[in-house]
């Protein structure tokens, strides 16, 4: 039935996008991170999505969460407890309006996917409730 088709791409965009807003609160929470477990300061993540191959109306899925290839800043804060000998501390390459712009984004996206999954719902009652007769 193509109506379940579209609840079904609709339902994969709305988990794809919760992974998204997830990973864009992460980098806000750590974006002035500058020691990790691994050492070093955090890296912005990114998410990269792929077609979900299902056979029957694709979808979208997260292929994986890749850490950006942007290289971390260096500021002058000579009394950080993580600075160099020099004085300079490495941070993240975090732009928290960037950020914000993503997650807004995001949240758009998330909201359009549930109009159009309600959109398929309605018609499934709707031709339910012509079946009833």
């Amino acid at each position: 039935m193509a109506i379940a088709s579209s609840m079904r791409i609709s339902a994969s965009a709305l988990t794809a996008q919760r992974c998204r807003l997830d990973v864009i609160a992460g980098n806000l929470a750590n974006a002035q991170t500058t020691r990790t477990s691994e050492g070093g300061p955090y890296r912005r993540r990114e998410v990269v999505f792929q077609v979900a191959d299902t056979g029957q109306g694709g979808g979208v899925r997260v292929a994986r969460v890749q850490e950006s290839a942007q290289p971390p800043v260096q500021i002058y804060n000579p009394h950080h407890p993580d600075a160099d000998p020099n004085g300079y501390v490495t941070v993240p390459n975090i732009n928290p309006i960037t950020e914000m712009v993503d997650m807004m984004a995001a949240t758009r996206a998330y909201e359009a996917n549930v109009t159009a999954f309600n959109a398929a719902k309605q018609m499934i009652n709707a031709a339910l409730e012509l079946g009833r007769g």
